[in-house]
């Protein structure tokens, strides 16, 4: 035994992320006195500027929203109790298809030795017990979380360490709740075209293929606090519409695949860090 604290380090792609799909987790976990380490790997420079001003929009300025995101992102640290953020710092890539996919400097074309190197010094130092990032697919495609998926499980490669790995998913279940939930605060929203409706039946997963159901409930009105706290997207953040009481009802709990596990334990399990305490 040491006296070095159990460690969860969750690998993101833009500031927000860490707040939609670990929120509940890194909140719990911190109240548990465990260390919360938030790698977020890109700057967040291609979200909405002020007014909602879009990427290529007259008053788009990315370094001035990479500044502004990254105030917002302590904000959701603060409300979350998160021990330590780093910030990998890669210009924002976009959503998939958009021109700075391209751009010298993007994440999306950061070669994935060269994160995985600088993640992988950053596990040597933090040694987490538990490490949470997204799927192969970004969990619905965004170039930024697949690039984030690629550099954890490289940088894990590049390390001796043997932590408990996991991916974000959803059960399909909660996502036909939230589909619906959408279309009661836009009772205007236009039904999905079959393609698009397809696509979407696709994210997530089986309910009874997901390995890890942690039950956030207590946190959710910290959660929901991390998401508030990045007021410049709230556009985006459809849960803020909900409301708090509303929002704890859907979000108290967070699930995710088990990838990699040296403790043997059984699954499903409710614990993160099961067979580490």
């Amino acid at each position: 035994m040491t006296d070095r604290p159990l460690t969860l380090m969750a690998v993101h792609a833009h500031p927000d992320d860490e707040a939609t799909g670990t929120g509940g987790v890194l909140a719990r976990y911190a109240a548990e006195g465990i260390r919360t380490v938030l790698v977020t790997c890109t700057d967040g420079g291609c979200g909405d500027g002020p007014g909602g001003a879009k990427p290529g929009d007259p008053g788009h300025d990315p370094a001035a929203v990479a500044l502004m995101r990254r105030q917002e992102l302590e904000a959701s640290c603060e409300a979350l109790k998160i021990s330590d953020l780093e910030m990998l710092d890669y210009a924002d890539s976009g959503m998939m298809g958009w021109p700075s996919n391209d751009a010298p400097g993007s994440f999306w074309q950061t070669p994935v030795e060269e994160g995985a190197a600088r993640l992988a010094e950053l596990m040597r130092h933090y040694r987490p017990d538990v490490v949470v990032t997204y799927d192969e697919n970004g969990f619905y495609g965004h170039p930024d979380h697949i690039q984030a998926h690629r550099i954890t499980m490289a940088a894990l490669e590049m390390t001796a360490l043997t932590p408990k790995v996991y991916w974000t998913t959803m059960p399909r279940s909660m996502m036909q709740r939230f589909g619906e939930m959408v279309r009661e605060f836009h009772e205007d929203m236009p039904e999905p075209d079959p393609a698009e409706a397809a696509a979407m039946a696709e994210i997530g997963l089986p309910d009874d293929e997901i390995t890890t159901w942690v039950d956030t409930t207590a946190f959710s009105g910290q959660k929901f606090d991390a998401l508030a706290a990045h007021a410049s997207q709230g556009e985006n953040i459809f849960f803020l519409k909900m409301g708090k009481e509303r929002f704890g009802e859907l979000m108290g709990m967070e699930t995710f695949v088990r990838v990699q596990d040296a403790t043997g334990g059984t699954v499903p399990e409710n614990d993160l860090f099961a067979g580490l305490r």
